[in-house]
């Protein structure tokens, strides 16, 4: 039984004649740039503030782009100083130093394995502009003492949600909470498109408009006006229309990853392996589900045997990347960042997985446990 980590086939399987309409329509109209007059681009971003209860949805070609535009339509820049977590993707702090800025490493909640509040409020000093959340795997990070953090400060609070479409902080939804939200659309997130895509939300209307005209090498309302100076960072029409087929699905998409998330709880219970804590009174929509393992080299060779497939995310903490040894830092520094880095683990984790796929992963992954 070959069980992907990720099922793209089965998803569009599900969905081929609302895919294949919509890219047919876009081909019709050859509406293939983003520009600002693009109503495909214009009808998803519509759509996907009206789902976020966002004030702005502003598309762009990618997540890491949604981060660095964000941060520099805030006017982060050099000398600046942004606390990122020490797990995640390298889009998260590479954003940061981007703009010029520099990004401050902080340790993990060892149980959740999002931004530890504590940890954070003990790296912020007079340079401090910003912090960047991560709700990692899918997980919200702990909001309301980070937004406490960013109050006596006056920090901006950017909230990375690459891997938390939907996901929800106390009845808040990820992406609102702070005053914007980066997304990224990539073909293997809950919601993807069929390519690099991303968006941002934010409420401000100020941010907003100048986050737009970034994305849109400066230019305001008109073609040729350019205000400032920007990027070229535009969702493609056919990216936008891809995302429209499949945003109302989401929400049932959601409900399958917490269900499969929860027959994995269930049956590995008494397995031993230690598990992302599911925080309280909050949505955690399973872009991944992570376990922790001894020997995962291991594990994950007798689990490809059999045609299951595993990834690692991520293999090492972010300040001990080669693309980090500037600032000197060490594996001491983030004890629980460096632990989840060295023994987690992703098991096949869609909402097309069913039953039997599932039995099949956890009677694979229990008896491989055994033999390490």
């Amino acid at each position: 039984m070959n069980i992907p980590l990720v099922d793209l086939k089965a998803q569009y399987a599900a969905l081929k004649p609302q895919i294949d309409a919509a890219i047919a329509t876009v081909i019709a109209d050859t509406a293939f740039i983003g520009n600002m007059s693009n109503r495909y681009v214009q009808n998803f971003e519509a759509e996907y503030a009206a789902y976020t209860g966002a004030k702005h949805a502003i598309a762009c070609a990618n997540g890491t782009d949604a981060l660095e535009i964000l941060l520099k339509a805030r006017g982060i820049g050099p000398g600046d100083e942004v606390l990122v977590p020490a797990v995640s993707w390298i889009a998260t702090s590479e954003a940061v130093s981007n703009v010029g800025g520099k990004p401050v490493f902080v340790d993990i909640e060892a149980g959740t394995y999002t931004m530890d509040p504590a940890q954070a409020a003990a790296k912020v000093t007079p340079r401090t502009r910003a912090i960047i959340p991560v709700h990692l795997y899918g997980q919200p990070a702990d909001m309301d003492p980070l937004m406490a953090l960013a109050v006596k400060h006056k920090l901006f609070v950017l909230e990375d949600c690459a891997q938390a479409h939907g996901a929800k902080y106390r009845g808040r939804m990820a992406g609102r909470i702070g005053n914007a939200g980066s997304f990224s659309f990539f073909p293997g997130k809950n919601l993807g498109a069929y390519g690099d895509a991303g968006g941002m939300i934010t409420d401000d209307d100020s941010l907003a408009e100048r986050a737009r005209m970034i994305a849109q090498h400066g230019q305001s309302k008109a073609k040729h006006d350019h205000k400032i100076e920007g990027r070229n960072s535009r969702l493609d029409g056919l990216q936008a229309a891809v995302l429209s087929a499949k945003l109302p699905h989401l929400e049932a998409w959601t409900a399958a990853r917490q269900r499969h998330a929860s027959r994995y709880r269930e049956l590995l219970r008494d397995s031993g392996l230690c598990l992302q804590l599911e925080r309280a009174e909050c949505q955690h929509v399973y872009h991944l589900f992570v376990v922790q393992v001894d020997d995962r080299e291991t594990v994950a060779k007798k689990l490809a045997e059999v045609g299951i497939s595993t990834t690692i995310q991520y293999p090492r903490a972010l300040p001990l990347l080669t693309a980090y040894q500037r600032f000197g830092h060490t594996a001491a520094e983030f004890p629980n960042a460096v632990k989840l880095t060295m023994r987690c683990l992703s098991i096949p984790l869609y909402p097309e997985l069913s039953e039997d796929q599932i039995q099949h992963v956890v009677t694979t992954l229990r008896h491989a446990i055994r033999l390490t």
